[in-house]
């Protein structure tokens, strides 16, 4: 196993294994013992440890007023806790296909009680057909120990997520360690249903994370911009900051003035 630190917990479902490691800093949620699902920092149990969690954040830049998002993909719960703890009105779904990942998350990764959060254990395609919330961002973070979920780049599932945003909302979808084949699949059927409102940039990770507007990608000076991102960053505690200029920088051109 390529992950260091000591087996904790465990358990298995029809769907396979789950592991926790624990090492001196951190705890790792793993779903085959070799790739990193989640961590959390034991110091800093809010925080997303990971890059590609804090470069999905990139989506609240554009969105004035939160007050309803939806995380498809539980995992951890290290989005769902950072922005629990940020905001202090925000009402968070979580979506999560495993209960017994749900388990794990409340007993070893300190997920909150609170009525501001609803977890719903169903598969991410059934519940944003059914739903009736309406999200300012959906994140949509769809893996399991085989790599990314198909449904992550199916015309259906993007579409049914378009439909679940509020009016001026953005769906932020994590993509990694995708086929060329399966990659330009997915950038045909976003280009289709988004009508090319689309951003994109390349994560530390690697990790391309694409934000997908229900309608037009705002305007934003990059003045404005560096003061939201600050903002965030000190709400947050993420580096936001360095994400605004690494977007600016490969992506302003469709959503900024100078």
């Amino acid at each position: 196993m390529n992950i260091r630190g000591i087996c904790i917990a465990s358990t298995a479902d029809e769907h396979g294994p789950i592991y926790v490691y624990q090492t001196r800093t951190s705890r790792i949620l793993s779903f085959d013992g070799m790739i990193y699902q989640s961590s959390m920092k034991l110091n800093n149990i809010h925080g997303l440890d990971l890059a590609y969690t804090q470069g999905m954040m990139v989506g609240l830049f554009f969105i004035p007023n939160i007050n309803t998002l939806t995380v498809m993909g539980l995992g951890a719960g290290s989005m769902v806790k950072n922005l629990l703890h940020s905001f202090p009105k925000l009402n968070v779904h979580a979506v999560e296909y495993r209960e017994a990942v749900a388990n794990i998350t409340k007993k070893y990764f300190y997920l909150p009680d609170t009525d501001r959060l609803c977890v719903h254990i169903d598969d991410a395609m059934h519940y944003i057909k059914h739903t009736d919330v309406k999200s300012d961002v959906i994140f949509s973070d769809l893996y399991n120990e085989k790599g990314m979920d198909p449904q992550q780049v199916a015309s259906t599932y993007l579409r049914d997520c378009k439909n679940g945003l509020s009016e001026h909302g953005v769906l932020v979808l994590n993509i990694w360690n995708t086929a060329l084949e399966s990659q330009k699949e997915l950038n045909d059927l976003l280009a289709l249903e988004f009508k090319n409102r689309l951003l994109s940039f390349e994560a530390e990770s690697g990790n391309t994370i694409v934000l997908a507007f229900k309608n037009d990608i705002p305007v934003i000076k990059r003045k404005a911009l560096l003061v939201k991102a600050k903002y965030l960053q000190e709400k947050m505690n993420i580096p936001m900051e360095r994400y605004a200029k690494l977007l600016w920088s490969t992506q302003g051109n469709k959503f900024g003035v100078d």
